[in-house]
């Protein structure tokens, strides 16, 4: 009964919201394709990592991976990123690449600093009206290729290549526009992407990558690169970034899972499947700014329990601001691809007019 009930619930009530969102949505969309509202368009390759779901894909890591790609080809890359729930994402700022210890999360928000930290050329920028603030800083970089962090949705302003990124753990029933599902516009969108990246590939059957693969090529155009990846992790770090415990070492160590990130749940599989006993799971919302009172009582649990406390690499981005100890480590992950990253990499070099070789 109960089962029923929330199935006339969603076509009768939830049903007429999504469908609206949707064709708010590809309204948008055709507004900007067929010229009635204009884009922004600057003299520089720029290439969009976003995606159409909510919750986390991976585009930090990608955009981490991306630009020291572009680093390794000589150029000099930025990154565009509204930088969310910072004092800055109504503004404007700017980091550049390898400021470890200089800026505030707090100003930033989280996602920049640790996108700047893994760069060692080029700069980000901050803020949410992203064409403006490129204008502002533009020839204080004087970048090669321009990163735009979530941007499939920021139609207004004109990119050379978009990828689009989906979590692979996403079970298929939640593949509906919101409210109904996890959607932030339909798959028909897809049509605008010019590469498909899955992410947390090697953590689902084979079947169940089949079958989105399978969804969503009935709405990308074919020929088009289509890539997976999973993480490595590089081992757990402490504050200073320093390698304090291999992963083959933390089989049996008792664990206090911290995090403040869309989906902790990968984290904790992470964890586990190189044998930690995880002891306790706190959990904050995304995006969270630690405090010192909440450090003192993660701290004061991981004494009663002599257990270590582990974060995500973002996480520690504020944590490292509010304090700094032994006993607070963070995995360093790397995207790992299994398949589709030559020709990923082929299509970002053909639209900033380098050789594929």
């Amino acid at each position: 009964m109960k089962l029923m009930d929330n199935k006339v619930f969603n076509k009768f009530v939830l049903s007429p919201f999504s469908i609206a969102w949707e064709n708010v949505y590809r309204i948008r969309r055709s507004f900007y394709e067929y010229g009635l509202f204009k884009k922004k368009y600057f003299k520089v390759p720029i290439i969009s990592v976003g995606n159409v779901t909510f919750g986390g894909t991976g585009k930090t890591p990608m955009i981490i991976y991306l630009t020291n790609k572009m680093v390794e080809l000589g150029l000099t890359p930025a990154v565009l990123t509204r930088g969310y729930k910072g004092d800055l994402e109504h503004a404007s700022g700017i980091i550049y690449g390898g400021q470890r210890f200089r800026s505030n999360p707090k100003q930033f928000g989280d996602e920049p600093l640790l996108i700047s930290r893994k760069m060692s050329k080029g700069a980000v920028i901050v803020g949410k009206k992203r064409a403006d603030n490129l204008r502002k800083f533009f020839h204080e970089i004087s970048p090669d290729v321009v990163f735009l962090d979530d941007g499939f949705q920021h139609i207004q302003l004109y990119r050379s290549f978009n990828i689009v990124l989906f979590d692979a753990g996403l079970p298929l029933e939640r593949y509906k526009t919101a409210p109904l599902g996890y959607l932030r516009e339909g798959l028909t969108s897809l049509k605008d992407a010019d590469a498909i990246v899955l992410s947390r590939a090697d953590q689902v059957s084979t079947e169940q990558m089949d079958e989105l693969s399978k969804l969503l090529s009935k709405f990308h155009r074919k020929g088009i690169p289509t890539a997976k990846f999973g993480y490595r992790p590089d081992g757990l770090f402490d504050s200073f970034d320093k390698l304090k415990i291999e992963m083959s070492d933390l089989k049996g160590k008792e664990v206090i899972a911290l995090t403040a990130i869309a989906s902790p749940d990968s984290f904790y599989q992470l964890l586990e499947d190189h044998g930690a006993t995880i002891v306790d799971r706190i959990v904050y919302p995304d995006h969270y700014l630690f405090t010192q009172m909440d450090m003192n009582e993660i701290l004061h649990k991981s004494t009663q329990k002599n257990a270590i406390i582990v974060t995500s690499e973002k996480d520690m981005v504020k944590v490292r601001r509010v304090i700094q100890d032994d006993r607070i480590l963070y995995v360093n992950i790397s995207v790992d691809f299994i398949s589709g990253e030559e020709e990923l990499l082929a299509g970002i070099k053909k639209v900033i007019n380098l050789d594929s070789d």
